[in-house]
């Protein structure tokens, strides 16, 4: 499977987001009732208040601190190259990653794992509301879905079904792909950045997603792992 890529053409990515504000108490009041109304069908029982730890899923309530990406890089073995974006002033990370790949060619192939349902109209709709340019390879209005230059690895791995969702970190183990999360999950992302004020720990975090994913796609094409001394970290 996607034996058709050429592996250098492929942009693997993966974002972290949080809650816009620190607690539930800081949000203004009329943003207040939008998200208990906004939620209500997803907390039950809980508060908004209680909830609101998990407004970070949804981009209108929600803010991007981390875009990591991944490039392919070919040669006698096949290697990895990573970067992040990450800062606390969202407008500017989003203009440098809208920078960076507007200055890649056209054919390169956005990948990440659910990417379709999560990262790719998250980053578009935060770019919206930051007055950021989309870069030619998210603007998706009016292309038919086959003229879409995006992968996602969830989806790859549904083979047409879509009765359930699938983490990263299940197909890493059935994969066997090593993997050194051991630090966090998607659920502490929040607390690290609002309590901890530890934003290199969440640059971490996402560059192992985004290495897991390409790892992942080796996987797919039926290929060997990229070996840990290919992988390389640019700051």
């Amino acid at each position: 499977m996607l034996e058709q890529y050429d592996l250098g053409n492929l942009m693997v990515l993966d974002i972290e987001t949080v809650p816009q504000y620190a607690t539930h108490d800081e949000v203004p009041e009329h943003l207040q009732e939008l998200w208990a109304a906004k939620s209500q069908y997803q907390r039950k029982d809980e508060t908004p208040e209680a909830f609101y730890g998990r407004a970070s899923i949804w981009a209108e309530f929600g803010k991007i601190v981390c875009i990591s990406v991944g490039i392919f890089l070919n040669g006698k073995k096949t290697g990895l190259r990573v970067k992040s974006f990450a800062g606390h002033e969202e407008k500017e990370l989003l203009m440098d990653f809208s920078k960076m790949l507007s200055s890649q060619p056209p054919s390169i192939i956005l990948c990440a794992h659910n990417g379709k349902e999560f990262d790719f109209p998250y980053i578009c709709r935060r770019m919206l509301i930051n007055g950021v340019p989309f870069p030619p390879h998210l603007q998706i209005a009016g292309k038919k879905p086959w003229e879409i230059n995006h992968l996602d690895t969830m989806e790859l791995w549904k083979f047409g079904d879509y009765k359930n969702y699938t983490s990263l970190n299940l197909l890493t183990a059935i994969f066997n792909i090593p993997t050194s999360k051991d630090d966090i999950d998607g659920s502490q992302v929040g607390h690290v950045y609002w309590v901890e004020n530890d934003l290199p720990r969440i640059c971490t975090y996402c560059q192992k997603d985004v290495i897991a994913t390409a790892q992942l796609i080796r996987r797919y094409r039926g290929e060997a792992l990229i070996a840990e001394d290919c992988i390389t970290i640019v700051g």
